[in-house]
């Protein structure tokens, strides 16, 4: 790759044409300041603004104890960050038990977009999954439903043969639910059938991280097909996942905040960052609000230290490996748990 002098080059070498490059600088200059110092993006199509990093359900739930992580997630809204990420299958629903305890206080659901995740395919199955994560969430809708772990190659087809898309579309229309969105971790094929099906999604869930511009790309496969359908991009897996620490920071040269700095320097909308203690939360907000774009011979300079080893998927294991597929969603294809 060749040394770009632009932003606008830099995008060019990633997402592949002069227009995806227009539209990424686009979402960059979207970039607003927010009373708290946190920085906001618009959700796609939605319009809605999201703080550039989002509070992943995951993490949050292995915090010490529930009371910590009530304290850590008021902390969070009352530091600015106003996106809040979950799923029904996290701790096999305690993480939304967790956080719709901790938001059901002092009108803190009604600061946040709060957005879960739905694991079934079929119509019955993703009714009982809405109900369950609005009662878990103490809420009466969903600002935004992901269809989860897009993972394997049946899974789109599935969505919308068994019902689930179906489902989903009248909990839109009963208010239930606002945005419809679908999330994966393993193959930019998977996520470009879900985009290519007859559905204008409001989100995609994707991972971005320095390795994956080497390794089933979906930085540059997927992203420019979002950025042209107007689809809010979402990012996850930014430090590789595998320990509380991140497998690229723990296994590679590259710093978590380089990873995460690069993350927010493409073309998404918000970043789904691990919270499991107030340290790390303070070390979050610290990078959100000090978040300036990573100039792009950087960029590009740490593109090139990462790839002979980026190359084969060893930092992703999410891609070339089972390991980070869920429970769930292997028993429904009768993979073995």
């Amino acid at each position: 790759m060749k040394n770009p002098s632009s932003r606008r080059e830099f995008f060019q070498s990633i997402l592949g044409s002069a227009a995806a490059a227009s539209l990424a600088e686009r979402v960059i200059a979207q970039t607003q300041d927010s009373p708290s110092g946190i920085p906001t993006r618009v959700l796609g199509r939605t319009r809605e603004r999201v703080s550039i990093i989002c509070l992943g359900g995951w993490h949050i739930a292995v915090a010490k104890d529930k009371n910590e992580a009530t304290r850590i997630m008021h902390a969070a809204i009352d530091e600015g960050i106003n996106f809040f990420d979950n799923a029904w299958d996290y701790h096999d629903g305690r993480a939304e038990q967790w956080m719709g305890d901790a938001l059901a206080s002092g009108g803190k659901r009604n600061k946040i977009f709060l957005m879960t995740k739905n694991c079934e395919r079929d119509y019955a199955g993703s009714m009982k999954c809405l109900e369950d994560s609005l009662r878990r969430l103490r809420t009466d809708h969903l600002d935004l439903w992901q269809f989860h772990e897009m993972v394997y190659d049946s899974d789109p087809d599935w969505v919308f043969e068994k019902g689930g898309l179906k489902a989903a579309l009248e909990a839109r229309k009963a208010g239930k639910v606002r945005y419809i969105g679908f999330t994966g971790h393993k193959d930019p094929r998977i996520h470009l059938k879900m985009l290519g099906k007859d559905h204008p999604w409001d989100t995609a869930q994707m991972p971005i991280n320095v390795m994956d511009a080497h390794y089933r790309s979906f930085q540059k496969e997927v992203v420019p097909v979002c950025l042209q359908k107007s689809v809010g991009v979402i990012g996850m897996k930014s430090l590789g996942g595998d320990s509380p620490r991140g497998r690229i920071p723990t296994a590679t040269s590259v710093t978590a905040q380089e990873c995460i700095r690069y993350a927010l320097s493409l073309p998404i909308t918000s970043l789904v960052v691990g919270i499991q203690s107030m340290e790390d939360l303070k070390q979050d907000v610290g990078i959100a609000r000090g978040f300036k774009p990573m100039p792009d011979a950087e960029k590009t300079k740490l593109l090139a230290r990462v790839r002979e080893e980026a190359g084969d998927g060893r930092h992703e294991l999410f891609k070339s490996t089972q390991k980070f597929d869920g429970v769930h969603h292997r028993k429904q294809h009768n993979f073995a748990v």
